[in-house]
């Protein structure tokens, strides 16, 4: 479950940053800007939430207990983020297939764009409430109600960083993407920003989770892993940043996906053995062995399936393919 999170982050959250360049897109190249984030994420948009999909599915199978308590205490949050993601990708498809390139398609464009800022916000403002331990149950009935947990400060902070992560990665993909030398250092300037905003939003996390998700600053702080895990982070982003000084995208891609996904495996090591921080652990939500048992064998086999098709896929929509379908 935790891999398909992972991989949700680095793939469909880079889509979601596309969208958020495509809002900000300016100056005279601002058209090719939004032609190469169609290109770039066109082919694989909506593969990308497979990983998504995996992940509830596994959430409400593995762990029915977790999954019935999220629903009801991020019923609104979760709600408005579906609605995002289905507005986002209709939007997207619409704009693409409008021949006529009128008010109608910048309408189109505008609905895919602040979709894609609102709903990154609200999956890290989700991922906040179940980290701060504001969701409460007695009993297993949620009686934190529907706001307090994911409208907290912490959980706020949290979805700044996740918009900031998903720009990042977004801007880094796009220079690596980008066969113009000119697109290529309009999105290394955005990513040297983003990446800026998100250090930010990260210290800005680790302050309020003294407060508002003290369990999780006590994993960050204090757990025998947190010094390697900062490190590893830290290592990450700074070759991150100095692959983007030195116009070195390829690798950069790489640095700022191992930053991104060490950020992820970071809240999950330190939220350990909590999956509802001070609610529910891992073996309180777990449904029984039997199931366990045979979703293990489901799982293995979708991935022998799936994954050899979804490696193909990106194999095919690459750069070389992307370079003759411009």
């Amino acid at each position: 479950m935790l891999t398909a999170f992972v991989l949700y982050a680095l793939l469909g959250g880079a889509d979601f940053g596309g969208g958020v360049w495509d809002l900000l897109a300016s100056g005279p190249r601002k058209e090719a800007q939004r032609a190469l984030i169609a290109r770039a994420i066109g082919p694989v948009w909506e593969v990308n939430h497979v990983w998504l999909i995996a992940g509830v599915v596994l959430l409400f199978s593995a762990f029915p207990r977790a999954f019935a308590a999220l629903s009801v205490a991020l019923h609104v949050p979760l709600t408005l983020l579906l609605i995002g993601i289905v507005l986002r990708g209709s939007a997207f498809t619409f704009r693409a297939y409008d021949a006529r390139g009128d008010a109608v398609q910048r309408r189109w464009g505008r609905m895919f764009s602040t979709a894609s800022v609102i709903a990154p916000a609200l999956l890290g403002m989700c991922v906040g409430a179940v980290a701060s331990g504001g969701i409460r149950l007695r009993e297993g009935i949620v009686v934190s109600g529907f706001f307090a947990a994911w409208t907290s400060p912490f959980a706020l902070a949290t979805g700044a960083l996740a918009l900031a992560l998903f720009a990042f990665l977004a801007a880094v993909y796009l220079s690596a993407e980008a066969e113009e030398p000119a697109l290529a250092e309009d999105f290394r300037r955005r990513a040297l920003a983003s990446g800026a905003a998100l250090f930010v939003a990260a210290f800005a996390v680790l302050l309020l989770a003294r407060t508002g998700a003290p369990r999780l600053w006590a994993g960050l702080v204090h757990a025998p892993f947190a010094l390697a895990l900062h490190a590893a982070t830290a290592v990450a982003a700074l070759a991150a940043f100095g692959l983007l000084l030195r116009r070195r995208f390829h690798a950069a891609r790489a640095a700022a996906a191992a930053q991104g996904a060490l950020i992820v495996v970071g809240w999950a090591a330190s939220q350990h053995p909590y999956l509802v921080e001070g609610a529910l652990t891992l073996q309180e939500a777990a449904a029984g062995e039997a199931t366990q048992r045979a979703l293990l064998w489901v799982l293995l086999a979708a991935v022998l399936v799936t994954l050899p098709c979804l490696l193909l896929l990106y194999r095919v929509f690459g750069r070389g393919a992307l370079r003759g379908m411009g």
